[in-house]
């Protein structure tokens, strides 16, 4: 729906500024120099506005994540045949939505984040695009517990079974974290030894 809405102000505004430029004399009248200035003005900043906030939304998308070919390998890590890949346990038994698998563990990490995630956004594009980018991706800071306690706090499932019960306070202050023992998160690096899972059988 915003997608159509944005286009109409486009549009809008691209026949208001020919009519414009074509007609000049529009603007000696006091209407037509308040239609210069919503055509020059208030349409572009509407439009601007709109596809701001489209592409906010889309940069949740695991399309938009993966669309960068130094992320390619972590989404092939969503695609293994092994339970142990916590990544992919997670995306094939519809644990966090497909549509949007890395933003719903790595929110932190995002344009949604803070003025800091904002500033790191910025260095990426720096480095992919003007310098040489690092060999290995790592985190800016160990992965937080609160990533997977949004989700799993509270669960039956979770809470109940062992050990998790016997370690619900350290893991609620961080003082253990849930990659101690769930640590096979995407391991690029041996995604080849893993067998490919190719998607429900249809």
């Amino acid at each position: 729906m915003a997608q159509y809405a944005i286009i109409a102000v486009i549009v809008l505004s691209i026949i208001l500024v020919s009519l414009i430029l074509l007609r000049p004399s529009v603007t000696t009248a006091q209407g037509g120099k308040m239609l210069a200035f919503i055509a020059f003005f208030i349409l572009p900043i509407v439009a601007t506005v709109f596809g701001a906030s489209i592409h906010l939304e889309n940069s949740k998308s695991t399309q938009f994540c993966l669309s960068c070919h130094v992320m390619e390998p972590y989404g092939k890590s969503l695609y293994r045949d092994d339970p142990a890949y916590l990544p992919a346990a997670h995306f094939q038994n519809h644990r966090i939505p497909k549509e949007s698998a890395c933003f719903s563990c790595h929110t932190h990490y995002t344009m949604f984040g803070d003025l800091t995630s904002k500033m790191r956004g910025l260095k990426h594009i720096y480095m992919y695009y003007l310098a040489t980018p690092p060999p290995k991706l790592t985190l800016y800071e160990p992965f937080q517990n609160r990533e997977c306690l949004y989700c799993h706090a509270g669960a039956r499932s979770f809470e109940e079974t062992t050990p998790h019960n016997a370690m619900q306070q350290q893991l609620a202050d961080n003082s253990m974290s849930c990659i101690t023992c769930h640590n096979k998160i995407h391991d690029v690096a041996n995604l080849d030894k893993a067998k490919p899972w190719k998607g429900p059988a249809t």
